[in-house]
């Protein structure tokens, strides 16, 4: 039975995929409030008639998750339960031709580049006075800050460039604009992402510039946590190390993505270094930078990955003793270097057991390094309750993906979501910690 239409337009916006699909949305919705249209991130009832999807388009699982949910929608659009269904992001802009031919119950395909084209088909203005402000999705103490869009560099196995383009570096002043707006609505932690953060400044300065955006940042009154995410370890600008080591407000945390520990598979990956170069690296920032807390990601059955060069991945993690993995089985990509010219010739039983063995390891590697922790205090940032525990993070950790400190809600340890505290480690688990609020 269809449901009686809503007198004005709201519009649900719903968000898939990665933190750089975050922003988009919270952009997004930015426009749409400023031009008076009632919009709401993800909501849980049904008080809304129209239905944005912003998907992701990386690898399969993602597209297979951003298909099902677009069919979600298309389906209830068909039953009356809402009166519009419009798509945008890496999916649409990657497959529009063959989503609107699939799925003709979508009202309109957006790329990653047409917002001012998604806002005009839902009646609004693109309104150039709101460049940088933000409606933010996250919980009110962090934030993501987009420094760059795009990409340059040629890996095998990767489709970013084709879904969102060169690389495109935001200048630091608008950064710095941004992060001041943040900061007033609450950001205590601002989290750095983009395709690739190394890279950051070489179009716009013909410098690379992350070390003068980072100085610029920490100076923004009131930002207690800097992040640093994706960072690409080849041309790496050593200098950031010093602004990290320098500056408190800088999280002694790295996120960059190693994808492979043996020197023949980063040559087929095209990812233009070498495992001794990439150890090199990962001794110099920790040299330079004590104590930091480096977070990779790997990827297992890549095109012509042999046992031998995954012994070599498997031995590479062990050595490096990082302290947060994260593994990907590869996916075969067409319109990528590996997807259309090489066979994807790793089975994916022997994909998987590879992630799974190394996962494995970093979770007795995890856990040595967390048990040296018991007794220590650190400052931790609260997220939530759940469980019986107040649930924050210390420095070393990132929101979603990294390690989490749990601390018994009782009222000695009371303390309030949103808020630092200094905690007693008491126990340790492999990818939890335990502890006391320290007064």
């Amino acid at each position: 039975m269809k449901t009686k239409t809503l007198k004005e337009n709201k519009v649900n916006i719903i968000t898939l995929g990665c933190s750089k699909n975050i922003v988009d949305s919270e952009v997004i919705m930015t426009q749409l409030k400023g031009n008076g249209i009632d919009v709401v991130h993800e909501a849980e009832d049904d008080k809304f008639n129209i239905v944005l999807i912003n998907t992701c388009g990386f690898i399969g699982h993602a597209k297979t998750e951003s298909v099902e949910t677009i069919l979600r929608y298309a389906d209830a659009k068909k039953e009356g339960l809402i009166d519009k269904v419009y798509v945008s992001g890496c999916l649409s802009e990657r497959y529009k031709e063959d989503l609107v031919h699939e799925i003709p119950e979508v009202d309109a395909f957006f790329g990653t580049r047409e917002v001012p084209n998604l806002l005009r088909a839902l009646n609004a203005d693109y309104k150039k006075e709101l460049l940088g402000e933000r409606l933010l999705t996250t919980d009110k103490h962090f934030g993501y800050l987009k420094i760059a869009e795009g990409c340059d560099r040629p890996c095998s196995f990767c489709a970013i460039p084709l879904m969102r383009g060169k690389h495109v570096s935001v200048p630091i002043e608008d950064l710095v604009k941004q992060a001041e707006d943040m900061v007033a609505k609450g950001v205590k932690e601002l989290l750095l992402i983009a395709q690739d953060l190394t890279y950051y400044g070489l179009d716009i300065y013909k410098e690379r510039k992350l070390a003068d955006l980072l100085r610029a940042l920490s100076d923004v009154e009131g930002l207690e946590w800097i992040r640093l995410h994706y960072a690409y370890p080849t041309g790496f600008p050593m200098d950031v190390l010093d602004v990290m080591a320098e500056r408190d407000n800088i999280a002694k945390y790295l996120d960059i993505p190693l994808q492979h520990g043996s020197t023949a598979m980063l040559k087929r990956m095209r990812r233009g270094t070498s495992r001794e170069k990439q150890e090199d690296l990962i001794n110099k920032i920790r040299e330079r930078v004590p104590g930091i807390a480096i977070r990779t990601t790997l990827i297992t059955g890549h095109p012509g990955e042999t046992e031998e060069e995954y012994n070599e991945m498997y031995d590479f993690v062990e050595r490096m003793q990082f302290e947060r993995v994260g593994v990907f089985t590869y996916s075969h990509e067409e319109d990528t270097h590996a997807g259309d010219d090489m066979e994807d010739d790793v089975p994916e039983d022997v994909k998987q057991d590879r992630a799974d063995e190394i996962m494995q390891l970093q979770e007795e590697i995890s856990d040595a390094l967390n048990q040296k922790k018991v007794g220590k205090v650190y400052k931790v940032l609260f997220d939530k309750i759940e469980g019986g525990y107040f649930v924050g993070r210390t420095e070393f950790d990132s929101p979603e993906v990294d390690n989490e400190v749990l601390v018994p809600v009782t009222e000695e340890n009371h303390v309030r979501l949103g808020d630092f505290a200094n905690v007693k480690i008491t126990s340790a688990e492999p990818f939890d910690l335990y502890g006391e609020v320290v007064k």
